[in-house]
């Protein structure tokens, strides 16, 4: 391995943060955390959202583990917090699912606003893209900021994400007022199920490592 590499989490195959019956690696971040860090993170789980999200967020894996759906565990998720307003930012590409769920939605009583990926957009020119990287997609830009707006604007509760494109989802989070969750991570080659390249990393998707 690079000596000049800082290693992480993602380095350790240890994990004893999780059980706590092993030892601590060298280079852990759990045994190099400061007293002041550990007390800055402790006391956010104090504010009263963060504290009930959590909550609602570990009895759920323990009551439900192997058993539901990710589309079953947002509405629990919503349920147990007494949400009952959800805005869906999809991409258009995904409307028809993104409305598969609405209808799910509906059926469990919650109250629905989706925002579609293209809604107010501009031209992707206007953001300074070239002409010439517009021909394959199209000259129409993707507007996750609007979308989020257009959520905030409804008083949404509670905000699922549908296949927006890397990036534009960064936006959408950064500006989202409610909380978000992500159902679908889009990856248009393997169907939206990116761990398809983790698992065959060394057969099908080597390249991605060339």
């Amino acid at each position: 391995m690079d000596e000049n590499i800082r290693l992480s989490c993602v380095d350790c195959g240890v994990i004893n943060c999780e059980d706590r019956d092993k030892y601590y690696p060298d280079f852990c971040l759990t045994t190099a955390l400061s007293e002041e860090t550990v007390e800055k993170v402790r006391k956010l789980y104090e504010e009263e959202e963060n504290r009930r999200v959590s909550a609602v967020s570990a009895e759920i894996e323990n009551d439900f583990y192997l058993q539901y759906t990710r589309v079953q565990e947002i509405i629990e998720f919503a349920n147990r917090l007494g949400y009952h307003k959800i805005g869906i930012a999809t991409c258009s590409g995904l409307i028809n699912e993104s409305r598969t769920l609405a209808k799910i939605l509906r059926k469990k009583g919650f109250e629905v606003y989706g925002a579609v990926c293209k809604i107010g957009s501009f031209d992707k020119t206007s953001v300074g893209v070239p002409v010439e990287k517009t021909e394959i997609t199209g000259i129409v830009m993707c507007n996750p900021i609007m979308q989020a707006e257009v959520l905030n604007q409804a008083g949404t509760d509670l905000n699922i994400v549908m296949g927006l494109c890397v990036g534009h989802d960064s936006l959408f989070y950064k500006y989202s007022e409610a909380l978000v969750t992500t159902l679908v991570a889009k990856d248009r080659v393997l169907a939206h199920n990116p761990c398809a390249a983790l698992y065959q990393i060394n057969s099908y998707y080597k390249k991605i490592i060339k």
